[in-house]
């Protein structure tokens, strides 16, 4: 694998998951993504649910440069064959994609498998089923998912001890809540519109990064 376990731990600091419906006139995705790389984002997801294929492809390809030149590790959410065909670091799937596939065959020992989990015997199911890591949510309101459930700090902590593997937090996280995290023993936040939906992402990006060293600082 091109990161280590460590390393996988690390990068999910402040984990930020893309979202172009934010994008202002003129802007491309890949420019946001530069700002928000430069800003300090440790992990970058692509995650488009309605982009038709080609068109997601290529911007997968675009982030996937731009997160090879910082040597921060880069997947693609949902679409094993877009992430093998652009070279991705990896995939991140949901529960229902787990379904009748072994994701892990499919992407090969050497590639980031994360995994979304919202109770404990999720997340060990999906470590038994090859995950690297577990994103764990929603923990606070969330817009991009409208059937999320909230989850608290104990059942976070709950679901850390349980496995072995790294948890990031997601769902909501934004500069004013995120120190409620604090204790919950995840190894950092995911992010979309706090960062995607801010007027400076890069400047967003910065502030959540110094906050949430300051929530995994805090575990003890």
């Amino acid at each position: 694998m091109k990161f280590t376990r460590d390393e996988i731990r690390r990068s999910m600091l402040l984990y930020a998951i893309s979202d172009r419906t934010w994008l202002k006139e003129g802007e491309s995705l890949a420019d946001v993504c530069r700002r928000v790389l430069d800003g300090g984002a440790t992990f970058l997801q692509i995650r488009e649910k309605d982009l038709e294929p080609g068109r997601f492809a290529q911007e997968a390809e675009e982030l996937r440069q731009l997160c090879q030149r910082r040597n921060v590790p880069f997947v693609v959410n949902d679409s094993v064959e877009i992430a093998l065909s652009c070279g991705a670091d990896g995939v991140h799937v949901g529960q229902s994609d787990l379904r009748g596939r072994d994701i892990r065959a499919l992407i090969g020992p050497d590639r980031i498998l994360g995994i979304s989990a919202g109770t404990v015997a999720e997340a060990k199911a999906a470590q038994e089923a090859g995950a690297d890591y577990i994103g764990v949510g929603a923990v606070f309101g969330t817009s991009t998912k409208k059937d999320a459930r909230n989850l608290t700090v104990e059942a976070l902590r709950d679901i850390v001890r349980a496995v072995s593997i790294p948890v990031v937090a997601i769902g909501g996280i934004n500069a004013g809540n995120i120190a409620q995290l604090k204790g919950s023993n995840v190894d950092g936040a995911a992010v979309i519109s706090a960062i995607f939906g801010a007027e400076d992402p890069g400047a967003a990006t910065s502030q959540l990064l110094a906050l949430a060293k300051d929530m995994v600082a805090a575990h003890g």
